[in-house]
């Protein structure tokens, strides 16, 4: 019987930073295969795992949970056919609702010998709220129904910030466990002992609501964001990232850039941008919104090298210009050629980006994901 663990987790949470955490070490002996759905056009999280040595299979131009789920269930039931793994990891599209993927798995346990062996969902410390208050839909979603929630960034967070964070997920799964220790301390041996715990383990008729119905959506909602300026100035400056990479920069406003729908008045600098965004937001924890109709992307392959600095300043330019001239961009990943014959791997969420050296790709490839792209103002930024 193969078991089989899903990872999910918001747009840039840290999924696969984790999955390459538990390959490294938690499953050892075992045949392990990785089901990957990328939200977008381009794939690009299969190009950061090249290294990891296992077989990965990649759903892209779309997401599992909205226009994709009858390849989702071929897919998975192929792979078991195929390669008789031990385990299958399921890392799914961070707008993906985990409920769905989780009856997928449960109907596909049906005609293959597969079990669901534990669900985590890893979620930003520092953006937990921000998440909760205007994405709800998918990210409560997410929280709800999993098993373990695992924290990333705790190691550059306050406790006051953590505290609140595990405060706000309670309200909203009381049983999960919730793993809120540095990633660095714990080997990959414990965290799978964690997401695998029998104590506490959903079934379908614990899930959010599904949607089983054609609904007409109306997005008007205006969307604020509130730029709280909380300056946690505990950081520890070896630990940025739970990231290992021998090339590492990292670019860090220490800033929350917390996206509300109402004011907050327990913060003496806020910055209000007003711009409409199509988001199926204000706490509709089961609403019943496809990822489709609430998120843009854009995918592109290119020949074009790149300089390091050309892209540093690109990404510092979308967080300058991110709600305005940008659009509401949540996650811009890529592989990039460089001038100097190198392949340069970058992450980008509201914040903070990583810039690092990594395998090369059979091309260039980036993705760009958030609310109301403006696609040609993207273009002319990485001048693709």
């Amino acid at each position: 019987m193969a078991k089989v663990n899903i990872i999910s987790g918001f747009l840039g949470a840290g999924k696969t930073t984790l999955i390459k955490k538990l390959l490294d070490g938690a499953f050892e002996g075992e045949k392990v295969v990785l089901l990957e759905n990328e939200y977008g056009e381009v794939g690009i999280d299969g190009g950061f795992m090249k290294d990891t040595g296992i077989q990965i299979t990649e759903l892209n131009s779309g997401c599992i949970c909205c226009t994709l789920v009858g390849d989702f269930t071929q897919a998975l039931g192929d792979l078991i056919d195929t390669y008789h793994p031990d385990r299958i990891i399921i890392e799914p599209s961070g707008v993906g609702k985990l409920s769905d993927i989780r009856r997928v798995v449960d109907d596909v346990a049906k005609t293959h010998d597969v079990q669901l062996a534990g669900c985590a969902t890893v979620a930003d410390v520092g953006k937990c709220r921000m998440y909760a208050h205007n994405f709800g839909e998918f990210f409560i979603d997410q929280i709800e129904s999993a098993e373990t929630i695992i924290l990333s960034r705790t190691q550059t967070t306050s406790q006051d910030r953590i505290e609140k964070c595990v405060a706000l997920l309670r309200e909203h799964n009381a049983k999960a466990r919730i793993i809120t220790t540095p990633w660095d301390e714990l080997d990959s041996k414990k965290m799978l002992e964690t997401i695998e715990h029998p104590t506490f383990l959903l079934t379908v008729d614990d899930l959010p609501e599904a949607d089983h119905h054609d609904h007409e959506h109306h997005h008007d909602h205006e969307h604020h964001h509130d730029h709280e300026h909380d300056h946690d100035h505990d950081h520890d400056h070896e630990h940025h990232h739970e990231h290992d990479h021998d090339h590492e920069h990292e670019h860090d406003h220490d800033h929350e850039h917390e996206h509300h729908h109402e004011h907050e008045h327990d913060h003496d600098h806020e910055h209000h941008h007003d711009h409409g965004c199509s988001c199926g937001c204000g706490h509709d924890h089961h609403g019943h919104h496809h990822a489709d109709e609430v998120f843009d992307n854009i995918g592109v392959e290119t020949p074009k090298h790149f300089d390091e600095a050309e892209i540093r300043k690109a990404l510092e330019a979308l967080d300058d210009g991110n709600g305005f001239e940008y659009g509401d961009i949540l996650r811009a990943k890529g592989i990039l050629p460089t001038n100097d014959g190198r392949w340069l791997h970058f992450d980008y969420v509201p914040g903070e980006y990583e810039v690092r050296y990594g395998a090369a790709d059979y091309t260039g490839r980036l993705c760009v994901i958030g609310c109301k792209i403006n696609q040609p103002a993207i273009r002319e930024l990485f001048g693709i």
